[in-house]
């Protein structure tokens, strides 16, 4: 199909300059293993497994024919007063994977409606426990935790929030932790556990029992890249159960191998109360996100209710659609079959020797990276985000799909990635840097 400036139009699309974009398309038109293609056929290297989504690699047939015979046999359910046996089976093999305890799964369409829902059990769980006075949610400044109203409230990059207002009431920023001694640190770095030490201010601020939740992600993703140093959310957990507030991990981008382990709790041995995560759920494949909670905040929240109504009054119309139920139970037996969590740690060190090696490029400001994470941050332009918007421009028309946040380029390649598959992602990224 001929893709002219009228048929464009109409599409209004996320996170994009639309008019530079109409202006001038880049389409992809199909995808298969590492690979998209332009419409011309042009190969185009994914060094972002998409958007953090694809990990086994693009258009997997065991999870197109999972999708295709569910669609064929059971296309919707509801999953008010209704189930049906993969949303039960998927559960079960989401909490194998979780850290012991928390092993109850609610299921919705996205790492944001992940958040939403995520505060809305710390609120329903303190309220079950007579503690209906915990209203302040904490989150850190640089955080992303999607574009619904509660995420967008809890995101501390200034421009994801400052068209929309506060949002919402008494929600609080812990200080991020990308500090300029911290340059060119590979792994976590020694010094800043005391940044989690915000916390126990705003306890000593608001009060010992106003506090329902505090939102982290583990690797704070979207924002560039920005690893905790040692020590930071061990703080974080001992303060939070010191208090009695839920520690939510915001896995959504590291879930599901992206540090080497299932999830990042796994890889820092620290346990939350409540995991998000979506992505890498389904390989991309269909929309789906989920929650992870304790035991006993499932408990609380069920045993508190009367007999013969629900518990938990929320939910979506396809939570827990059957064909991405399929999806995810597709995707989770790739993983554990291919065994694409072990790679993907075995690969780390050979993916962050080949980032780390382009520190040598004048361009280059900062790089930072755990597992087969890292960001690549260019020194700014004429304005802060023009030079890595430029970039990624740049990269695509070398053969490199590579999201960009600011002037940071972040790589996330899929697990079944080559060594040849990073030597040339790294390869474009010093061509392209060395214009700076």
């Amino acid at each position: 199909m001929e893709m002219t400036l009228e048929k464009l139009e109409r599409h209004w699309m996320p996170f994009t300059p639309n008019r530079d974009f109409k202006r001038h398309p880049r389409m992809f038109v199909r995808a298969s293993g590492m690979h998209y293609f332009d419409p011309s056929g042009r190969q185009v290297l994914d060094g972002s497994s998409g958007l953090f989504c694809s990990p086994a690699g693009h258009c997997r047939p065991e999870i197109a024919q999972a999708v295709a015979e569910q669609l064929q046999t059971l296309d919707y359910t509801p999953s008010f007063l209704r189930g049906h046996p993969g949303a039960f089976a998927l559960a079960d093999r989401v909490a194998a994977l979780t850290p012991k305890g928390l092993d109850h799964v609610f299921f919705c369409n996205s790492g944001s409606e992940a958040i939403d829902t995520a505060i809305k059990v710390a609120f329903a769980y303190h309220l079950a426990r007579n503690e209906g006075q915990r209203t302040y949610l904490i989150s850190r400044e640089r955080a992303y935790h999607g574009v619904n109203i509660g995420g967008t409230a809890l995101g501390g990059m200034v421009r994801n929030r400052e068209t929309f207002g506060a949002l919402m009431p008494a929600v609080l920023h812990l200080r991020h932790t990308l500090l300029p001694e911290h340059r060119l640190t590979r792994g976590l770095a020694a010094g800043g556990v005391e940044l989690a030490d915000d916390l126990q201010r705003f306890v000593n601020l608001v009060g010992e029992k106003r506090i329902a939740a505090v939102f982290v992600e583990p690797i704070a993703g979207s924002t560039g890249v920005i690893l905790p140093p040692r020590g930071y959310l061990e703080r974080l957990r001992e303060i939070c159960t010191r208090y009695g507030i839920l520690l939510v991990f915001d896995e959504v981008i590291c879930g599901f191998g992206r540090t080497g382990a299932p999830f990042a709790a796994t890889a820092f041995g620290v346990t939350p109360d409540v995991i998000t995560m979506a992505k890498a759920l389904t390989n991309g494949a269909q929309p789906m996100g989920a929650v992870a909670v304790r035991d006993d905040i499932y408990r609380t929240i069920v045993d508190a209710a009367p007999d013969g109504l629900p518990e938990f009054f929320h939910g979506y119309t396809y939570t827990a659609h059957p064909a991405a139920c399929a999806a995810g139970l597709a995707t989770l037996a790739i993983y554990e079959r291919e065994k694409l969590f072990a790679r993907a740690a075995e690969l780390s060190g050979y993916f962050l020797d080949a980032m780390f090696a382009l520190q040598d490029l004048a361009g280059v400001a900062d790089i930072r990276g755990f597992g087969l994470l890292a960001g690549v941050e260019v020194k700014p332009g004429k304005a802060p985000g023009a030079r890595g918007a430029e970039l990624q421009g740049k990269l695509f028309d070398r053969g490199l799909h590579v999201k960009t946040t600011g002037d940071v380029a972040i790589m996330a390649p899929a697990f079944i990635a080559s060594r040849a598959d990073i030597d040339q992602m790294a390869s474009i990224l010093r061509e392209a840097i060395a214009e700076y």
